[in-house]
């Protein structure tokens, strides 16, 4: 029998017109996920328009969430999508920007591999990224291949790519290659109708590129009649039943199931001439929809945090609850409060004093500090449950030294470079360091953890490999002085000995943790930190309120008596 060679891939490319944040990245893991429930095998990249070499130093304000894969590249929130939809990691191979593209170039040019030649964007620059779209397909792991162009068509940025799109699909074929392009169809509330236009202009501008879309996907708010669709097909050059119809929903959750009714997966494999008589297996997905749409109960958990009126800065983080409430059958209602609101100790026990547990988030600088200080502070007298990440674990061991160890003037060299006490300092390695993007502690690294700790019970084996971003880290100089006061390291790196996870022994439930846990939570894994942290916030509330019950029966108790010894009173004095 002859030897088969490595699998030929096919690439589908995701664009998108008139609007950014149409929702390019759910559509992708979307169709993504419904081809991977047929048996395929299927990954997903983003390439992103910006002259950033990535988004590791962009601020959250700008771009959401930094996130970071298992090989430690900081890449653009949309890979947090992918693994959470597909459960399987991405590298850096799958987000590449403009800023890498120009940068492998030019070094290529310095090093002259060019022999003299002028370096122009085409053929040079659109050769280099579309050698990087076909990385991922030439390995032979992939059946599907799916490319997400950022940006919007027309963005001046967005050209080369549009370009290197169109002569992929040239050179790979018509049946090796799908475009899909998602536009807005909106409503005209004072008209009363579905307008169409802005989806026919958008697709002209991608026509004017000289690219043809096989797939029109429509963002829309209300459902596309028949007519609308046709019209759109008509104007558009493509087939009735490839105009999709992509309407709001609920949850991004819900999409996988809403593209499989519209039969986006089967119209993709027909044009992609991929034959498969596989029907989607969804039923574990349903099953996580269904508990997280028919909670029993709700949890408040407080979210603080520097950057909480960009939710986006925490997406992760914010997904990681949503599987771990729905693992718990409960909603995890999020409070999002901003650290600087909580430097007034007063306001700070009005706040949490409300809440089912708290984390408090990760993040740089030194604003906010003081009041996740106080967070932790009032949550670890408190009683309630509390899960630090990163700079929160970092918070927490600052809080433990000055207010029960008696180190007043404990801080951290990142905030406070000479602080006689730095219970949390710089790495050894980070301190020539002096170019800031991709230098950091980046990737999943190991952890070992000890057999007697909540977090060996928590994930149940002894040990972990958790993924990273950061330059400072507990002080071991004071290891020692912080087991005797009670506060335990309970993961350790095994080469570094660097203390990745900290609990209070004293506690129901207070963990920290250096790495970031949020980054490996996914819809059909959710992280077992997570869903512990939301289990312990369930019984903590449950208890309140069984206090709660318990005290207002014993005041329904005590009036009841009073009532009664006033009426005895009054028929003594009437006897008497």
């Amino acid at each position: 029998m002859a030897a088969t060679g490595p699998k030929s891939a096919k690439y589908i490319f995701v664009t998108g017109g008139v609007t950014s944040s149409l929702g390019k990245g759910i559509i992708a893991s979307s169709l993504a996920k419904l081809l991977q429930s047929r048996g395929l095998t299927v990954t997903i990249q983003k390439f992103d328009p910006y002259i950033n070499i990535d988004p590791g130093t962009l601020n959250p304000y700008e771009h959401g969430e930094c996130y970071v894969t298992n090989d430690g590249a900081e890449t653009d929130l949309d890979l947090g999508h992918y693994e959470r939809f597909l459960n399987r990691p991405t590298s850096q191979a799958n987000n590449i920007t403009t800023g890498r593209i120009y940068n492998n170039v030019i070094t290529r040019e310095r090093r002259g591999d060019f022999l003299g030649k002028t370096v122009q964007v085409v053929p040079h620059i659109t050769d280099e990224i579309k050698r990087n779209i076909r990385l991922l397909g030439e390995t032979g792991e992939y059946d599907i291949v799916i490319t997400e162009i950022g940006g919007c068509v027309g963005d001046i940025e967005s050209l080369p790519f549009v370009e290197a799109v169109r002569q992929l699909k040239f050179e790979l074929g018509e049946k090796d290659t799908l475009v899909i392009h998602l536009t807005l169809v909106p409503y005209l509330r004072s008209a009363g109708e579905l307008k169409t236009k802005p989806t026919q202009h958008s697709v002209r501008m991608l026509l004017e590129n000289g690219v043809q879309p096989d797939i029109i996907a429509c963002r829309t708010e209300h459902p596309l009649p028949q007519d609308i669709r046709r019209k759109i097909a008509q104007f558009c050059n493509v087939q009735v039943s490839s105009v999709i119809e992509a309407i709001d929903a609920e949850t991004i959750y819900d999409v996988p199931l809403l593209m499989q009714k519209e039969r986006l997966d089967q119209r993709a494999l027909y044009m992609l001439d991929l034959y498969n008589d596989k029907d989607a297996d969804l039923d574990s997905w349903k099953a996580f929809l269904g508990r997280l749409k028919n909670p029993g109960d709700t949890v408040r958990i407080g979210l603080v945090g520097k950057y909480v009126e960009l939710h986006d800065a925490y997406k992760s983080i914010a997904e990681s609850f949503i599987h771990a409430g729905a693992t718990n059958e409960c909603k995890v209602q999020l409070e999002w409060i901003q650290s600087e609101t909580l430097i007034d100790e007063h306001h700070c026990a009005d706040v949490l004093a409300q809440l089912d547990g708290v984390l408090v988030a990760p993040g740089f600088g030194e604003r906010g500090i003081e009041g996740k200080i106080n967070a932790v502070r009032y949550v670890r007298e408190h009683g309630i449950p509390f899960l630090g990440i990163c700079l929160g674990m970092q918070m927490a061991v600052i809080e433990y030294a000055r207010n029960v160890m008696g180190i007043e003037d404990a801080h951290s060299t990142e905030m406070e470079p000479h602080t006689p006490n730095p219970v949390i300092s710089m790495m050894e390695e980070q301190k020539n360091v002096t170019d800031k993007g991709g230098t950091m502690r980046l990737g999943a690294y190991a952890c070992k953890l000890k057999r007697d700790s909540m977090a060996h019970q928590i994930y149940g084996k002894a040990q972990i490999s958790e993924r990273h971003r950061h330059r400072y880290e507990f002080n071991n100089n004071y290891l020692d002085a912080f087991e005797k006061a009670g506060f335990r390291p309970t993961g350790i790196n095994p080469d570094t000995g660097l203390v990745e996870i900290v609990e209070l022994k004293d506690h129901p439930w207070f963990v920290g943790v250096q790495f970031h846990p949020e980054l490996k939570s996914t819809v059909m894994n959710p992280h077992p930190l997570f869903v512990h942290f939301v289990r312990a916030a369930l019984t903590y509330s449950q208890q309140k309120r069984n206090t709660s019950e318990s005290s207002s029966a014993l005041a329904t108790s005590d009036i009841s008596t009073a009532e009664s010894t006033v009426a005895r009173v009054e028929t003594a004095d009437v006897v008497d």
